[in-house]
């Protein structure tokens, strides 16, 4: 078991330091969008031409990004929204049990039913490669392959989540978890 724990603590890590990459990336948005909002005030005045879609395409491709490739990370940190009125009343094994239950019937299936279902739009985009019909856009091909690539992180975490709710059904201990996250985090 310790060898199924030491590779979910490795899961762990990273998608903790892909979801700090990602505090970067929020910051490229921020960045990009305040720069695009005052090119426009700019163009109307001066007649520079400062912004285009070329930008606002980019700032909607980092919030996908973020939104895509934090679903792992907000897994990891038990973030995700939860609406239990029992869950909190339960001891540390319920929740293991709910947590267990909720990746196997629904978390991990529904990552598989994703991957299955957006594949062939991804291929397709690649063999065409698609680029936005928009003036100035974007190719979209590479942003639609965050799609199956941030449901295949989410399913490792879940993986991870999987190996620790077992641990602590056997009673093993969490070296390194600490709070809500020793249960491995919320499901989907």
């Amino acid at each position: 078991m310790q060898r199924w724990l030491r590779l979910a603590h490795g899961i762990d890590r990273f998608s903790e330091r892909t979801g700090r990459l990602l505090y970067w990336l929020t910051l490229v948005m921020v960045v990009i969008g305040s720069f695009n909002a005052i090119a426009r005030y700019l163009d109307r005045y001066t007649g520079l031409s400062l912004s285009s879609n070329t930008y606002i395409e980019l700032q909607w491709y980092l919030f996908s990004l973020l939104f895509l490739l934090g679903g792992a990370y907000t897994l990891k940190h038990n973030a995700h929204v939860r609406v239990d009125v029992l869950y909190s009343r339960l001891s540390p094994k319920g929740k293991a049990w709910v947590d267990l239950g909720g990746t196997v019937l629904f978390l991990i299936p529904f990552c598989v039913l994703m991957l299955w279902v957006s594949w062939p739009m991804v291929a397709n985009s690649w063999a065409v490669h698609e680029i936005s019909p928009d003036p100035g856009g974007l190719p979209r091909y590479p942003i639609k392959t965050a799609i199956p690539l941030a449901f295949v992180l989410l399913m490792i975490q879940g993986v991870a989540m999987l190996i620790k709710q077992v641990a602590i059904l056997r009673g093993i201990s969490l070296d390194g978890d600490h709070g809500d996250e020793a249960h491995g985090g919320g499901h989907v």
